[in-house]
């Protein structure tokens, strides 16, 4: 029996600024957790200096696995907007990082989620979506 699941096309980057804070988006298709946290880990050498590198990611054929975090932002202001992105374009296997430049004006927590969800949903539509097969 076939399986099939949505997953991103390919590894892509996109910057938007809102408010003279830049947001870089960055997606990557992953087969395990270990991926997953290995490119984050690349994010966060490569944007060393940033104020926040924001992430979440969905691993699993079904999306058993889950994660996400706000690394400093108030609490549910950015890992878990990226997160309902991934999860309401039905992907998987799947990971979002989005890289804050504080450009000095707060932005409170509705221009937070609004911010980091923008810059999650126009990576994942720079990258593409796949729909894979599998066999069981």
């Amino acid at each position: 029996m076939a399986e099939h699941y949505r997953t991103i096309s390919k590894k892509e980057k996109t910057e938007i600024v809102i408010q003279k804070s830049r947001f870089i988006g960055h997606v990557a298709g992953v087969e395990t957790e270990e991926e997953a946290l290995q490119f984050l880990d690349g994010i966060r050498k490569e944007h060393r200096e940033a104020s926040h590198n924001c992430f979440a990611y969905v691993v699993g054929k079904k999306q058993e696995i889950q994660r996400f975090n706000d690394d400093g932002e108030p609490g549910g202001t950015a890992g878990m907007p990226i997160l309902e992105v991934i999860k309401n374009n039905g992907l998987t296997n799947v990971i979002v990082v989005v890289t804050r430049y504080f450009g000095g004006i707060l932005l409170g927590a509705g221009g937070l989620v609004r911010a980091y969800s923008q810059a999650a949903a126009e990576v994942i539509r720079k990258g593409g979506i796949s729909i894979y097969t599998s066999s069981l």
